[in-house]
Parts: structure tokens; sequence; C-alpha cells
């Protein structure tokens, strides 16, 4: 009896210490296969809701064959640079992938192709609702368990190059700014029109 409650205690303890058990996958464990690349350059600032992005991912061809026999889905993320992460604790970068908030923002998810594995692209309109900061674009590799395999990613390891940002819309949109001039227009041009009314009224003889 004592001997199976160790056993189970000993299970349960394990279960805690060893991530495995319980499906965590930490970044630091995953090996880079992924050769992704992103269309704007270095530095360029992109506008909410307006420009576009065509991100590109396939397999490194330097390694192994079969490196991707386990591959299933692919997805890709918008991922914050280290720059916009200070004092941001919301957007932490965690070794723990289900606590990390380095990459919020999904872009897109498919298939994995293992047939056209060097070339799949996808062309991802920068939603209106993304942050103003500095991004890097990220693709995990997932297997059919829905667990991170693998990864890519458009910057090197210390996420500090290839780096661009987003500007997000400021919430006014151009048409309400039009009406807005055009009503203040009227008011003061409406406003000087009832002047102008009433000192003629004044001047009339009696």
């Amino acid at each position: 009896m004592a001997a199976r409650a160790l056993l189970l205690a000993s299970l349960v303890l394990s279960c805690f210490l060893l991530p495995a058990c319980y499906g965590t996958v930490l970044f630091s464990s995953l090996q880079r296969t992924l050769e992704v690349t992103a269309s704007p350059t270095s530095g360029q600032v992109l506008k909410g809701g307006v420009d576009k992005i065509t991100v590109t991912w396939g397999l490194n061809q330097t390694v192994a064959a079969g490196t991707d026999s386990t591959y299933k889905t692919i997805k890709v993320k918008l991922c914050y640079a280290p720059i916009s992460q200070v004092d941001r604790g919301w957007r932490k970068t965690v070794d723990n992938l289900k606590k990390d908030r380095t990459c919020q923002h999904k872009i897109v998810a498919r298939p994995y192709n293992a047939a056209n594995s060097t070339a799949q692209s996808h062309e991802w309109t920068v939603e209106r609702d993304v942050p103003t900061a500095t991004y890097f674009v990220r693709a995990y590799a997932y297997d059919a368990d829905e667990k991170v395999v693998a990864y890519g990613q458009t910057t090197d390891a210390r996420k500090t190059t290839n780096l661009f940002r987003v500007q997000a819309i400021s919430g006014r949109h151009v048409t309400m700014d039009t009406c807005s001039i055009c009503f203040s227009v009227f008011s003061v041009v409406s406003l000087f029109g009832f002047f102008y009314n009433e000192k003629r009224k004044a001047k009339r003889p009696q």
C-alpha cells in the first residue's frame, strides 16, 4: 500500500517537474528549421488598415531530409520587437510558449504543404487594431497534436534586425474630418450673415 502511494506521489510530482507531462513547450527547445521572409524593409512604417505584408515561408534547405515529417500546420504571427516590450508586461517574452506574449497577432494558419515546402506565401492587410509598435514576423510549425515543434522568423536570434513599424489608425475618419470642417465653415459664415443682416436692419429708417 505504501509503495503504491509512493509511486502515485512520484507520478504527480514528475508531472509538475517535467513540462512534457502537461504539454508545455519551451521556445528554447525548438529548432529553427523554417526560412521566413516578409515584404517590409527594415525601418519601414506601415499603416494599420491600409498597408499589406507579404509573408513567405518554407523549410530551410540545409536541414536533414525528413525534418518536416511531423509538420502538419504552419501558423504565422506578427510579433513585438524587444524595443516595444519595455515596461509592457502584457507583451513579455516567456520561454514557456503558453505564457509567452511576444506574438499576439495572427497573420495566417495553413496546412503544411510538404510537396511544396520551399515556397508558401500569404498577403495580409495589417489590421486596424494592431497597436503602434515595432515588429517582426514569426512562423510556428505544429504537429498533428497541435504541439509546436519548430519555428522560423524574419529577424535574428536577438530580434534586432529586419524590424519594421506599424502606425495604428487614430480612430478618426477622413470623411468625418471633412464634414466637421465643412460644418465649422458653415457655422462661421452663418454667424457673419446673421450679424450683417442685423446691422442692415438697424440702419433702415424707422
